[in-house]
This record gives C-alpha cells, structure tokens and sequence, in this order.
C-alpha cells in the first residue's frame, strides 16, 4: 500500500501557524513522525496561507527536504503554482492533482513527464463527481489512454475515482469499489489507485472508524494508495493486516513491527 501522508496541511492549526510564523520544527517534526509511521510520500499543502502561497509553497517544500528524501505530493488547485512549484521536486514529486477535462489533463500531463513526477488525476469532469460506477470507469480509461499517449508511465500514474461523504452518498462507497475493480483490467501493468481517505466520513460521527473501515474494504477491490494520517496508528495496523492476508508478505508474530522496519 503507498501511503501519502496528509497531515502537513495548513487547514491543520499547528501546521498553519507553523508557515505564518516559518517555524520549520513543527514541519520536520511532523514529516519525520510521518515517515517513521509508515508513509512513502508526503502531501504537502498551505491551505488558507495568509502569506504569498507561492513562497510558502518554496519554504514548505524546502523544510521538508531537510529532513526527508520522500517524494512529495504537491497539493494545490492552481496551476499556476504547480507549474512554479513542481520542478523544485523534480523527479521525487507527485502533482495533487487534475481533473479528467481533457484540456487540463494535457497540461498536468506535460508538466509530469517533464518533470519527471508522478501525476494524481481525478475522475472528475465538467458534469462533476460522477453519480455511477460506469462514468468513473469511461473517465478513468480516458486518464489512463491520455496518460500512455503523453508518454507517463502507469507506475506514476494515479486515478482517484473520488469518494464522497458517506453521510449524504451512501451509494459512492460501493460506486467506487465496483470502479476499481473495473480499471484494473483496462490495462497491464494498471496504474495505481488513489483516495483521499478524510473524504468519506467528512462531517460524521465515528470518523476513525468509518476511515478505518473503508479502506480495508476498498484495499479488497483494488485500491493500492491513500491519503491519509499514518500517524492513527490502528489505522495502519488495519493496512498492514490486510496487507498480510492478501499474501503481499509473510507473516511473522512481529509483522507489525517487520512492515514499518522495511518502510
């Protein structure tokens, strides 16, 4: 399972105060507690940046790279960011991310293979979210068809069918899962599958849980990345246990401790 780590966030309060006051502790403290826990990659994201995001992009961006080689998943809407941003992560980065608009999605698809980074594209479209499995499996096999012709390899290449709140669209959960097992076949080797996990229990009671819980069952139909906070450690143990009994590794009484060590 790819792990991308989200919580050097500045929707965070300590992760925004941290940028206000470019107090780089708080960030390298958070990355390294990131990485110990498990992560492979690490979201990086001002959110309400008071400051110029550009420069608090660069200052993040650069405080991590202190301390972490990991690559870095740069999350921001704006592509005039991204495309300032993106080669200062040159070849060790992840763009966070584009929608399935065919017009965007050549431009994020240039800058990825440019860079050499790795691409997070999201089955969305001018009609939005889609309501169905079958619309998420058409924008996905566009992503993936557009991808191979923009010359990205499909091991850098991530399709996020996007889940919703479970709160207000009980049906996307399984929309979603019946989506990954469908572009799994469209190509070979398939590219990886994404979610942000948070996304499907926004605004609920029991939100470890319903996170937890998802994402094994998810891992089940396919999904093999997630955003998500690797520092709820029962959560980790949940993928790594999955993991285990879907035979990606041997089991051992410390595989717990065995999974981490390898990370």
């Amino acid at each position: 399972m790819y792990i991308i780590g989200e919580r050097i966030n500045g929707m965070f309060k300590n992760v925004r105060a941290a940028i206000e006051e470019r107090d780089k502790k708080v960030i390298q403290d958070l990355a390294l507690a990131e990485v110990a826990a498990g992560a492979d990659a690490l979201d990086i994201n001002v959110g309400p940046a008071k400051a110029d995001p550009l420069e608090a992009l660069y200052w993040l961006v650069d405080t991590v790279r202190e301390v972490s080689d990991k690559p870095l998943a740069i999350d921001n809407p704006k592509w005039e960011l991204m495309e300032k941003v993106i080669p200062r992560v040159k070849g060790n980065g992840i763009i966070n991310s584009c929608k399935a608009d065919p017009e965007q999605l050549e431009k994020y698809l240039g800058l990825a293979v440019e860079n050499g980074v790795g691409l997070i594209a999201l089955t969305i479209d001018q009609r939005g979210v889609p309501a169905d499995t079958e619309t998420r499996v058409e924008l996905g096999a566009q992503i993936g068809a557009m991808a191979q012709d923009a010359g990205l390899p499909m091991h850098d290449l991530f399709i996020d069918p996007v889940i919703l709140p479970v709160n207000v669209a009980p049906k996307q959960p399984e929309n979603l899962m019946a989506a990954l097992r469908q572009l799994a076949m469209l190509s070979d080797p398939a590219p990886h599958f994404v979610v942000g996990l948070s996304n499907v229990s926004q605004n609920c009671s029991n939100r470890h849980l319903i996170n937890r819980t998802y994402l094994v069952m998810a891992m089940t139909a396919g999904l093999d990345a997630a955003i998500v906070d690797p520092l709820d450690t029962e959560l980790m143990n949940q993928v790594i246990t999955t993991e285990l009994l879907q035979e990606k590794m041997i089991y051992c009484d410390s595989y717990l401790d065995a999974y981490r060590m390898a990370k």
